[in-house]
C-alpha cells in the first residue's frame, strides 16, 4: 500500500525490488498492492555496453590497462569460484591465474561470498583506496560496493546470469557520473541468450529491462513455484493490463458495497478456494 497521512490507515508489507523479475511484477499486478516507481537515477550515467568476441580479448585487457594508467578501476565477474570439470566457464581462482600473467599481481584482487567478513571487507578497502586495481569477483558484489572511480565491467560467461542480475552488476560502474565500459563475455550463444544481451546492450533502463526479461523468460506460474517459463492459466492474462485494471477496479466497488460478497456467494466460494491455495506476497 502506499504510504499516507491517514492516521487509521498503517502500511504492512513493503516489498521492494531494484530490478523487478517477471513474477514480481506479476505479483504486484494480482495481489492487493499500489506499485510506487523511483524512475530517476542518483546521477546520469553513461555506460556503453559491448557484447565481446575472444579474439578482441588481448583489445579489451590493454584498453584497461590504459584507463588504469589514469586511475580508473576494473571488476572483472565470474560465475564460479572454483574451476569446474563439467562447465567450460572461467571461474575465479582460474581468473586470476590468468591475469597475473597480463597484469602486475600486485594490482589483482579476489573477492567471493565464502570468504570471512571480515576478509571481505579488507579486500573491499584495498580496492575502493586504490591499492588494488582490478577486483576478480563473483556476482557477490552485485549490490552494496559503491567504488566511485571504477569505470570498466568485464563479465566472463555473461550467458550464466539472468538479465536482472547482469544489470546490477553492471551498475557497479560509471558511478562518478563518468563513462562507463561494460564487455560481456559468452561461451555460448543461445537464442534466448542473444535476446538477453541485446536488450542489454540496447538499454540502460531497469524497467525497460524487466519487461523485456517478461517477454523472454515468461511470468512462470502465479499458482505454483515456477519463476520463469510458460504461465498457467492466470498469468497468461498478465499482457492484458487494461482488462486487469478494470477487473481491479469492479471488485474495489464490489466491496465497497458488499464486503462479505452476501449477494454473491459462488463469487466468495471461489475466492475462499483460492486463498486456501496461494498467498499473494
Amino acid at each position: 500500500k502506499k504510504l499516507s497521512t491517514q492516521k487509521n490507515f498503517l502500511v504492512h508489507f513493503l516489498s521492494m525490488s531494484a530490478t523487478p523479475i517477471p513474477r514480481t511484477l506479476a505479483l504486484a499486478v494480482y495481489g492487493d498492492l499500489d506499485l510506487s516507481l523511483i524512475k530517476k537515477m542518483p546521477r546520469e550515467r553513461k555506460i556503453i555496453t559491448k557484447v565481446v568476441a575472444e579474439s578482441s580479448r588481448d583489445k579489451v585487457y590493454q584498453f584497461i590497462k590504459e584507463e588504469i594508467n589514469k586511475g580508473k578501476k576494473a571488476f572483472v565477474i565470474c560465475p564460479l569460484i572454483e574451476p569446474s570439470e563439467k562447465l567450460e566457464i572461467k571461474s575465479v581462482k582460474e581468473k586470476y591465474q590468468e591475469l597475473k600473467k597480463i597484469f602486475d599481481e600486485k594490482i589483482l584482487a579476489i573477492l567471493y561470498g565464502k570468504m570471512k567478513p571480515e576478509e571481505k571487507q579488507r579486500i573491499i578497502e584495498d580496492f575502493k583506496e586504490g591499492r588494488k586495481k582490478i577486483l576478480i569477483s563473483t556476482s557477490v558484489v552485485e549490490v552494496g560496493v559503491d567504488i566511485k572511480d571504477a569505470n570498466i565491467m568485464i563479465i566472463e560467461g555473461a550467458q550464466r546470469f539472468g538479465l536482472a542480475s547482469l544489470h546490477q552488476i553492471r551498475g557497479r560502474i560509471g558511478r562518478a557520473g563518468e563513462p562507463g565500459f561494460c564487455f560481456l563475455f559468452c561461451d555460448k550463444l543461445s537464442s534466448n541468450t542473444k535476446k538477453r544481451l541485446k536488450a542489454l546492450v540496447e538499454s540502460a533502463d531497469g524497467f525497460e529491462l524487466a519487461k523485456k526479461d517478461l517477454l523472454i523468460r515468461g511470468p512462470g506460474e502465479l499458482l505454483g513455484k515456477r519463476q520463469h517459463g510458460l504461465p498457467d492459466e492466470i498469468m497468461k492474462l498478465l499482457g492484458n493490463h487494461k482488462l486487469i485494471l478494470i477487473s481491479k477496479k469492479i471488485s474495489q466497488l464490489l466491496l465497497e458495497k458488499d464486503p462479505e460478497l452476501k449477494s454473491w456467494p459462488l463469487l466468495k466460494e471461489k475466492i475462499l478456494e483460492m486463498e486456501k491455495r496461494i498467498h499473494l506476497e
